[in-house]
């Protein structure tokens, strides 16, 4: 996880180069992120695009001077999507990784939240007992410890997670070897999964896990098991950008950074998470 002294110092490199003569002069930028991964983004019963990370995309682009355009992106396409010239940014809580940062670059972190496992309340997953936190990196023996007692319990089950995300990663990294690990396009697809018992749970995000369990859809659910940090989940949620678009990234660093110290993030986290999930 970043500190916030790494907000603070994106913000002051944006006010030492983002002057510079040669930085091209954005005056509107297109956003995009999947609406599909509520409360992070999603549609609504209109049709129109909702959630915590639209309300922040616009702050942001306010806060930049910019007008701003959102749309909709399919998860498997919004990194090629970006590469191919089709939006500028992406804003989809899309986790900040090593192998990501290949391809694309980041902004500084505007959110962070734990990867947690959920399966049905009938299960006997569901005595899997609650545990805290482990940062697949910082407490790597303790998480190793964890993950070990996961596998026993989990043995011969069938494991479910969004394709192309840390979830994903999580799962075939450290349990492919014991469970029948399979990904989905959506995670509304592997929700249904679980209810229908063709899978006996999924991981995701607990900004994700939380407010659907507070809601009629949820209510068969239960969060188990220790949550995990680090390692394969990155550093954060950040907005990815293109490498040749450095500026840009400036540009949003500062916004960010102002976003956070006035607690904006802050508040709109509890409005759609009803936690806040602002980098520590």
């Amino acid at each position: 996880m970043k500190q916030r002294w790494i907000v603070a110092a994106a913000a002051l490199a944006f006010v030492i180069v983002g002057s510079d003569a040669d930085s091209k002069e954005w005056k509107k930028v297109k956003i995009a992120t999947e609406g599909a991964y509520a409360p992070w983004n999603f549609t609504d019963a209109s049709g129109k695009l909702v959630g915590f990370e639209v309300d922040l995309a616009n702050e942001l682009c306010k806060r930049m001077k910019v007008e701003c355009e959102i749309v909709a992106q399919d998860w498997d396409g919004i990194i090629p999507g970006l590469s191919a010239g089709k939006y500028d940014a992406i804003i989809a809580g899309m986790s900040i990784t090593a192998k990501r940062m290949e391809v694309i670059n980041f902004t500084t972190p505007y959110a962070n939240t734990p990867g947690a496992l959920v399966v049905l309340k009938s299960s006997p997953l569901a005595k899997i007992p609650v545990d805290k936190n482990y940062n697949l990196e910082r407490d790597k023996a303790d998480a190793d410890k964890a993950i070990a007692a996961l596998k026993v319990a989990l043995k011969g089950k069938a494991l479910g997670a969004q394709v192309s995300t840390t979830h994903s990663n999580f799962v075939e990294t450290y349990f492919k070897d014991v469970a029948d690990v399979r990904t989905y396009k959506t995670t509304e697809q592997h929700d249904l999964d679980i209810t229908a018992g063709r899978i006996d749970g999924a991981y995701a995000s607990i900004g994700y896990w939380k407010p659907l369990l507070d809601k009629p859809d949820g209510k068969d659910f239960v969060m188990v098991g220790p949550t995990f940090t680090g390692g394969v989940f990155g550093n954060g949620v950040g907005a990815g950008l293109r490498k040749a678009d450095d500026d840009l990234r400036q540009l949003f660093d500062a916004a960010i950074a102002s976003a956070v110290k006035d607690e904006t993030v802050k508040r709109l986290s509890m409005q759609w998470f009803k936690f806040d999930v602002t980098p520590q």
